[in-house]
């Protein structure tokens, strides 16, 4: 089967700074990749290469087809820093970034998706908590059922309670088919969610391969050490 995703020594840069160093990956159709790394480690830059947004050199390929000329509809992304129109409710983002993909969802059954409740989906988005706009956010993604789901740090900013809404709901969408790939700095989020992940730094990457077998590889066996007490005098 081919896969989802292909990159082969894909390089950018930023004027002298380099973002990605001959990165070379794939992405099994219906699976999902976690990307990790420290900040700068090259991970949004991984994403919108992906996403068609940058002209890296390499390959960036989605289904066989080039990034940059595949049907939009095919993807959705959900960029780290990213702020739609605050004035307008989840109710109106949703509607109207859906129609851009030709899809038009029932906003409320998306926002239950995600967490948010009716009594959120016709307040305006600059009046909702940081993480409730995060949801919103997901949502906007998710609402036209891509097949190719790109999340840069999906729960950045949300409380535990909705952190674990969006994972059932991620895990749902997962099982249904779509292919995922998530940046994150949540160690809990990725052994949850991820069938493999990518270890990246400074635009390199250093090690790929399933979540338990890196955790084997760095941190060994289980050892249990005992130590006894001192004797009572």
């Amino acid at each position: 089967m081919q896969p989802a995703v292909t990159l082969r020594d894909v390089s950018h840069h930023y004027g002298g700074t380099a973002a990605l160093r001959g990165v070379s990956l794939s992405v099994a159709e219906g699976s999902v990749l976690a990307v990790v790394g420290p900040n700068g480690a090259g991970k949004t830059t991984l994403i919108r290469a992906i996403a068609g947004v940058i002209d890296p050199t390499g390959e960036v390929l989605i289904d066989g087809d080039a990034a940059q000329h595949i049907d939009r509809r095919r993807i959705g992304i959900l960029p780290q820093a990213f702020t739609p129109a605050r004035r307008l409710t989840p109710r109106e983002l949703i509607r109207y970034h859906a129609a851009r993909y030709d899809a038009y969802p029932d906003p409320a059954a998306v926002c239950a998706r995600v967490g948010l409740g009716l009594s959120e989906l016709d307040r305006p988005f600059e009046r909702l908590s940081g993480g409730q706009q995060r949801r919103v956010c997901v949502a906007m993604a998710i609402a036209h059922e891509p097949a190719l789901l790109l999340l840069d740090e999906p729960t950045a900013g949300i409380d535990p309670a909705g952190r674990r809404a969006l994972w059932d709901e991620l895990e749902r969408i997962g099982e249904a088919g779509t292919t995922m790939i998530i940046t994150s700095h949540s160690f809990a989020e990725v052994d949850r969610l991820a069938d493999e992940v990518c270890i990246l730094d400074d635009g390199a990457v250093l090690a790929s391969d399933t979540p338990a077998d890196l955790v084997g590889a760095v941190a060994g066996g289980h050892r249990l050490q005992v130590t006894p007490a001192p004797p009572s005098l």
